[in-house]
């Protein structure tokens, strides 16, 4: 059975404890995972810890943390931390995200996304099994780090992000699990693929990498509303956050996915939102009405490999849009 798990609004939300009720709300809907993005607002870390102190049963983890704007050793050292404030319920996920963010935002140089990534993974497992630190790698090289508590038991699965093929492959290779984004289903049957293929090359079993599938929702009595808001987001992040996107929806056939770009690049926002199809919506969203959100989330929980659909929410959607969505969507009634 798919597990059916929450991504935290990515936009502004009023406060921390408006985040920690959306948790706790999906704690009682029956969510099995909720996910925090960190992108511009409030740090990862801080509203995580706020919510293990604040739910009970639910995992919890980043989707993601960029592999950039904090060391391996620190990542370490936070997975370790919150496995022990949520009682063992933490995932780290992490991802190289893109220039966009690593260069214009924090200043740091975007270079050989995978190997850092990877290189991240190795050195966080090291740090996570309480042992001496000792790493000499092409982005990193450690030596006598070492956990001054006592390290997790059970350690946190270390799973990664990523949308283009060799990304992919590495996840099955390396990872504990595989974060996917701007996927349709086909799309995502496509990367499986690649995920079987990395999984093979590593000499590892490909069910044991966790696979979890993010899908823009938007559950509404005024479909249209709902459908306005996924059309937003999606040309929003086709548009303004760099090329992954847009490369991303490119290789499923998307040609479409070019002119959203240049027209957002362009500043002509009206002319990105009309190229943004409805077909390109409905392949790649859950957006409507509560049943056919419902049936066509169904789509991507019916695609065999897939361990997790996590259900996401228009950058645009306001509180009781989220609320609204949540419920509608839960695993149970709410």
């Amino acid at each position: 059975m798919t597990d059916r798990d929450v991504h935290l609004p990515v936009a502004a939300q009023p406060s921390v404890d408006s985040l920690a009720d959306y948790a706790r709300r999906a704690e009682d809907g029956g969510y099995d995972c909720v996910w925090l993005p960190e992108t511009w607002g409030r740090d990862a870390v801080t509203v995580l810890s706020t919510i293990a102190e604040r739910t009970e049963a639910v995992d919890l983890g980043t989707s993601i943390v960029n592999a950039y704007s904090r060391s391996p050793a620190l990542l370490g050292q936070t997975a370790a931390t919150l496995q022990e404030a949520s009682d063992g319920r933490f995932r780290l996920g992490i991802g190289p995200s893109g220039p966009v963010v690593i260069e214009n935002w924090h200043g740091l140089e975007y270079g050989n996304p995978l190997r850092r990534t990877r290189e991240t993974v190795d050195i966080v497992r090291q740090v996570l099994s309480g042992e001496s630190v000792d790493y000499d790698g092409d982005e990193f090289s450690l030596s006598g780090f070492r956990l001054r508590c006592e390290a997790p038991d059970p350690a946190p699965p270390v799973e990664v992000t990523g949308m283009g093929p060799k990304a992919v492959e590495l996840a099955g290779r390396f990872a504990d699990g595989w974060h996917a984004i701007m996927l349709t289903p086909d799309g995502v049957r496509d990367r499986l693929a690649d995920l079987e293929r990395g999984a093979e090359l590593g000499e590892r079993d490909h069910e044991d990498v966790a696979v979890t599938v993010g899908v823009t929702c938007c559950a509404l009595p005024d479909a249209e509303r709902a459908r306005e808001l996924a059309r937003q987001h999606v040309a929003f992040y086709v548009g303004g956050m760099g090329t992954f996107y847009r490369d991303a929806l490119e290789r499923q056939g998307y040609d479409a996915a070019g002119t959203i770009h240049d027209a957002w690049q362009d500043g002509d926002r009206e002319r990105a939102l009309e190229d943004v199809s409805d077909e390109l919506l409905d392949d790649l969203c859950a957006v409507g009405d509560p049943e056919t959100a419902r049936e066509r989330l169904a789509r991507f929980e019916d695609v065999d490999g897939i361990d997790a659909v996590a259900v996401s929410f228009p950058r645009g959607a306001e509180e009781s849009e989220i609320e609204a969505t949540m419920d509608a969507l839960a695993p149970k009634p709410v």
